[in-house]
């Protein structure tokens, strides 16, 4: 029997007070246009529903895979800072002094409007289909996708409206411009019970491939148990608004819920599983495997795969798939000389994961990368997650390009074949046997004696040259032995949304929370033996068999705190869209990021500098957009309230 997927159609819900925003571009425009694509006939009928959740899972496809939402949640973090071709988007979100958070800015907009619009056609599903008599299955769907985005939304803003017009949790038939945000207890409490619903509804396998499950439902209502238990906890005093009590005495039951939920999806794990090495999760002739819960899916299919500009050139706007360009720097200023004697590109931008487009927008810090970073060189020995997300290594590919030329000049006057190394990143450990003087015009490489290939070690990442996220890059098979002749477009892979591994990291991060220890080092531990088994080289780009589990959990620390699951965190989705989130629920942006190391942006430049960032507690929650306070008629003094206090005027 063949297993059915979704075809995604396009379609808008009514808006909060009428408005709408699709981040397509560098500048993110609010739309002021009320979508009034559906209405209350539309989800009478099963074919209505079903055509509404289609539109749910297909409004996903509108920030994740976004170059400009990943920047929101990764920039400023102890991730990624801007790089050297970085515009305003990118330094603002760095609270470094070169640029600053303001309500017009895209670090506000987020997927502000995009969510409201998918929240309202999930209302409409509800409420239209529970009178229609619709299968209950089915309407869990919006539920869990109601709940999801609120989830999105109150970890971003604080408080957010539950009445979008029509009453709280109402599906909205007509615009209006006013607005009352509500408590973020008050919204939680509407995530629960959509989550617990969806729970409880929701099948053990999905209706089509990629749809929502109880497992699915459960990995958001553990994280959203241990996102509001940070919250009544609040440790450090973070400012919340609107002003509300928070009964930090409830926060330890929260705290239990989470450990509960996430233990009793990973007991009974339904259709899903670890992949058994941590490459096979993210290497991209196994997209869709059975750890990746919820995905925005995109495959090569323009018009359905898609339904932006293409995958030719593109347009550098959401629904395409292009936020790898972000974390890419421009490999493709390489020069060698050839053996003819001609100058030429000996690294050219190929459509194939781990290269792809560069942008150089996001650059990662190289504090990660040192001692007492997260890949530091005792991790880089054993765990194997540092290979599978990084390319370390830019082999040679000038002959798919028809250039006919046998090898081109390396390190050491060696000569250097297609399909060879011709740059890599080494360990920090291996700077003092890198001659950097010998290499002019290699973009400040160095040589070390023995290989052919140009080095540099990973303390001297730069704004200008970086380690780029393999993880996220390009993939297709219709290059036919050549670069690609789309290599400029959106990637036509999935963007992986919601994993199975994490259910061990929110019940770890629970169990820390609660005082149970062994428990916190069992369920990091699964992750670690696995990330120490490894059957191929990413930058070998050959199989590699090794296992180092037995010394990777012998290195877990024997007391598991927070930070130890940050790291951990940071291991397992380094660049994918969860750092800002983890860092302001654990209270820990300050700290862990408010400082940072990083070469210049220069050709050459190597030594790092140190950066401070200002990052108040206000800014814990992000402003709300100034196109949704433009967008309402109410009097000054109520917008300015209705905006978060660190940004007003």
């Amino acid at each position: 029997m063949k297993t059915k997927s979704i075809k995604y159609i396009l379609a808008a819900g009514l808006v909060c007070c009428g408005l709408s925003s699709t981040m397509t571009s560098c500048n993110s425009v609010l739309d002021e246009q009320p979508r009034s694509q559906f209405d209350p006939t539309f989800f009478n009928t099963k074919a209505g529903i079903e055509g509404g959740l289609t539109s749910l899972y297909a409004h996903l496809r509108y920030f994740y895979g976004n170059g400009y939402y990943l920047n929101t949640l990764e920039t400023g973090t102890d991730e990624y800072t801007y790089a050297q071709s970085a515009d305003g988007n990118f330094k603002d979100a760095d609270l470094s002094g070169v640029g600053s958070v303001t309500p017009t800015s895209t670090v506000a907009g987020g997927a502000w409007g995009t969510l409201f619009a998918n929240i309202n056609t999930a209302s409409g599903i509800i409420e239209n289909g529970e009178a229609a008599g619709i299968d209950p299955a089915l309407l869990a769907e919006a539920n869990f996708f109601r709940a999801f985005d609120y989830f999105i939304l109150v970890q971003t803003y604080g408080g957010v409206p539950l009445d979008l017009g029509a009453g709280e949790l109402k599906f909205n038939t007509s615009t209006i411009r006013t607005s009352v945000r509500n408590t973020v207890p008050e919204v939680y409490a509407a995530i629960f019970s959509d989550l617990e619903k969806a729970v409880e509804n929701l099948p053990e396998n999905p209706r089509l491939t990629g749809t929502a499950t109880k497992n699915l439902a459960r990995l958001y209502l553990s994280k959203a148990y241990l996102t509001y238990a940070w919250w009544l906890e609040n440790p450090n005093n973070i400012p919340t608004y609107p002003e509300c009590t928070r009964n930090s005495g409830e926060a330890q039951s929260y705290f239990q819920k989470a450990f509960d939920t996430a233990k009793q999806a990973i007991n009974n794990p339904g259709p899903y599983a670890l992949q058994p090495t941590f490459y096979d999760v993210n290497v991209a002739t196994n997209d869709r495997n059975s750890e990746i819960m919820l995905y925005a899916d995109h495959d090569e299919d323009e018009k359905y795969g898609n339904g932006g500009a293409g995958y030719g050139w593109g347009s550098g706007g959401s629904p395409e798939n292009f936020a790898y360009w972000m974390e890419t720097w421009n490999y493709t200023e390489m020069t060698a000389k050839a053996a003819s004697g001609a100058v030429i590109n000996p690294v050219q931008r190929e459509a194939v994961q781990g290269l792809g487009r560069p942008w150089t927008r996001m650059a990662p810090v190289a504090d990660a990368f040192i001692e007492g970073g997260v890949w530091e060189d005792a991790v880089k020995a054993i765990d194997s997650r540092y290979d599978a997300t990084f390319t370390l290594s830019y082999f040679t590919n000038w002959d798919k390009s028809g250039n006919s030329e046998p090898y081109v000049i390396g390190a050491n006057g060696s000569q250097i074949k297609p399909g060879e190394s011709y740059f890599s990143w080494v360990p920090e450990s291996d700077d003092s046997k890198i001659n950097y003087t010998g290499a002019d015009g290699k973009l400040g490489f160095g040589e070390m004696a023995g290989r052919p290939d140009f080095v540099v070690a990973v303390n001297h990442i730069s704004r200008k040259k970086y380690p780029i996220n393999w993880k996220l890059g390009i993939y297709r098979t219709d290059n036919a032995g050549g670069l690609g002749s789309k290599v400029n477009g959106g990637s036509p892979r999935p963007w992986n949304i919601a994993k199975f591994s994490e259910f061990y990291l929110i019940a770890a991060e629970a169990a820390v929370k609660l005082g149970k220890n062994s428990d916190a080092k069992e369920l990091v531990n699964v992750l670690r033996a696995r990330a120490g088994k490894q059957t191929y080289c990413v930058n070998a780009r050959a199989p590699f068999a090794a296992d180092h589990s037995a010394e990777m959990v012998a290195a877990t620390p024997e007391t598991i705190d927070i930070d130890f699951i940050l790291d951990e965190r940071s291991r397992e989705f380094w660049g994918e869209g969860y750092r800002w989130f983890d860092l302001v629920r654990t209270q820990k942006w300050a700290e862990r990021a408010g400082t940072y190391r990083i070469a210049g942006s220069g050709y050459t430049d190597k030594d790092l500098e140190t950066v401070t960032r200002n990052i108040p507690a206000g800014y814990y929650i992000r402003p709300i957009p100034q196109g949704q306070l433009d967008g309402m008629e109410m009097e000054p003094a109520e917008k300015e309230a209705y905006q978060n206090p660190a940004y007003r005027n």
